[in-house]
């Protein structure tokens, strides 16, 4: 059994963006009230929906030009979310329901608004003068222009470095040019940021995501990267990043992050790898800290790839170390719509079926969850004309830089149908999805097959099940290829897991022994009797199937087919 300090290692995380989670002054914005009054929906309350963490995107002041990671001021909320007082009530109010609570950091890189950085550009003499990556150039050009130090590029496209004619020199930024980099080498940013991590600690935060922390110490060579042979339109791909992320240090600044954190047990703490592989995040992950691997959110809907992807990450962790499971985030396509798009359906009833099977396929593997605001109804990413593009890289996108627009999978959440969608009285900070009359939370609670209703069940049967959410992970074979089959097991307890990737029905073959049922994608009350042989799967069905140390039917094989 795990402690309960380790509750991120069976827990379920769930990740708030704000500005799309619920609105209660009706601005069209996202706020912490609005959180706050939706709680119950998260927690294990009757009728919640059961998850053990919220984990807020970035709340800080922010020009918002980068959607809040332009932070102005790391140790504040920002106005249009709330007020302090607002977020020690959503702390309060998680805790009292079992909740743990789990701020972003952007630790890498702060607006050009911060006070920091307005000191550091005024003066080199100014106390923060080294507290950012600046640079003389490499030289001039024929018409006396200064030419950037190196050859490093914007993630967000073009140079990696901006020119600041008062200061007389070269800045980095590895993201918009309005979000310098700090200078993790200089010991004041260390303390300082320090101290803000520690006064949220105070203000009872549980945990801390990451922002692209491998990129936060930069060589200090400031080396040319070198290029790549490359046919790919944005720059970032046509060069090889040896010396902008990924430097010496990092291991030595992650152990004194996590020094801070364990001064009280129980905080954990989760990384952005910045375009980096699965054998990294697995060498970067400690105790308490896991990190992100991304892989699943890049296989198309079917059992080869996904479960290759499985088979990398858990070779990769090996038994030691704690993945995580990620779907969907911020940052990229909604699941439901990138898996309708790979088989080529668009149908609301084919959605639903695929996203109740995804929520097992989140929620039956080895590591932690990571469940995104409207998983839990099937929300699919929306559609945003040119003209409304409030993501500032897609704004810029063309041939030349190809971008996908992150607005498409920030719609705000739908909790009821009519006007607003639950979300706002006012006008959505962007569009709402289509269907939210028919795709909400108030209407998908009361249908015993929905989507949300999968999750909660779900969700129940992997808290009770010590296999499902701590056991080790073996695959096995269905006898199909179609279906993806693994085993969790831990404790003398067995969970057997069959996904039925295909629309058309299957068959699948069962291990040898008794298999209970305990959960079932199509059918809200499963069946009560023992199920060996193998099993008939209608298309795009999971189900879960439990068998207990000692219990045998005989059957010795695939002999006694199952329906279930």
């Amino acid at each position: 059994m795990q402690s309960r300090d380790d509750w991120w290692r069976s827990g379920v995380v769930y990740q708030i963006y704000p500005r799309s989670f619920a609105d209660t002054d009706g601005d069209g914005l996202g706020d912490l009230p609005g959180v706050i009054e939706h709680l119950d929906h998260l927690a294990w309350e009757p009728g919640g929906l059961g998850v053990d963490a919220l984990w807020l995107s970035p709340i800080y002041p922010s020009p918002g030009l980068d959607a809040g990671y332009d932070v102005s001021d790391h140790t504040a909320i920002d106005p249009a979310f709330g007020t302090m007082a607002d977020f020690e009530r959503l702390v309060q109010g998680a805790h009292e329901r079992g909740l743990k609570v789990i701020l972003d950091l952007v630790l890498n890189h702060t607006s050009n608004l911060h006070p920091w950085f307005r000191g550091s550009r005024r003066s080199r003499e100014d106390q923060h003068a080294n507290w950012y990556i600046w640079r003389d150039p490499s030289g001039h050009d024929r018409r006396g222009r200064p030419r950037p130090p190196n050859n490093w590029v914007s993630y967000f496209g073009g140079s990696a470095w901006a020119w600041d004619r008062t200061r007389q020199q070269y800045y980095l930024h590895t993201f918009l040019a309005q979000q310098p980099d700090l200078n993790w080498r200089e010991p004041g940013v260390q303390a300082a940021q320090f101290d803000m991590i520690r006064g949220w600690l105070a203000r009872g935060v549980d945990g801390f995501r990451l922002d692209v922390f491998n990129a936060l110490l930069k060589s200090e060579g400031l080396e040319s990267n070198p290029r790549l042979r490359s046919t790919t339109h944005r720059p970032w791909d046509r060069q090889r990043h040896l010396y902008d992320k990924d430097n010496a240090g990092l291991e030595t600044l992650l152990g004194a992050f996590r020094a801070l954190l364990d001064e009280t047990p129980g905080r954990m703490s989760v990384g952005e790898l910045f375009e980096g592989t699965i054998a990294m995040a697995a060498t970067l992950t400690r105790p308490r800290h896991v990190v992100f691997d991304f892989s699943l959110l890049e296989a198309p809907w079917s059992a080869e790839a996904i479960g290759q992807a499985i088979l990398i990450r858990e070779n990769a962790y090996g038994p030691d170390r704690w993945p995580t499971v990620v779907l969907s985030n911020h940052d990229r396509p909604r699941h439901v719509s990138r898996y309708l798009e790979s088989i080529g359906r668009s149908d609301s009833e084919t959605a639903d079926r695929i996203a109740r099977a995804a929520a097992v396929l989140l929620l039956s593997q080895r590591g932690t969850p990571f469940m995104y605001y409207g998983e839990e109804i099937g929300l699919p990413n929306v559609e945003v004309p040119e003209s409304e593009i409030q993501d500032p890289p897609a704004r810029r996108a063309s041939p030349a830089f190809p971008w996908w627009n992150r607005d498409q999978c920030r719609s705000p959440m739908s909790w009821t149908a009519g006007r607003g969608a639950g979300f706002t009285t006012g006008r959505p900070w962007i569009r709402l999805i289509p269907n939210a009359d028919t795709r909400n939370v108030e209407r998908q609670g009361s249908e015993a097959n929905s989507v949300l209703a999968a999750y909660r069940r779900l969700l129940v049967v992997r808290r009770r099940s010590e296999a499902l959410h701590a056991g080790s992970f073996a695959f096995v074979s269905s006898g199909d290829a179609d279906v993806l089959a693994y085993v969790r097991e831990a404790e003398g307890e067995r969970a057997l897991v069959l996904i039925n990737f295909s629309t058309e029905a299957r068959r699948a073959v069962l291990p040898d022994g008794d298999w209970w049922p305990l959960f079932d994608t199509d059918e809200p009350q499963v069946g009560t009797g023992p199920v060996t042989g193998a099993v008939e799967l209608r298309g795009l069905r999971a189900v879960l199937l439990a068998s207990i140390a000692g219990s045998t039917s005989g059957s010795g094989g695939a002999e006694a087919a199952g329906t279930i």
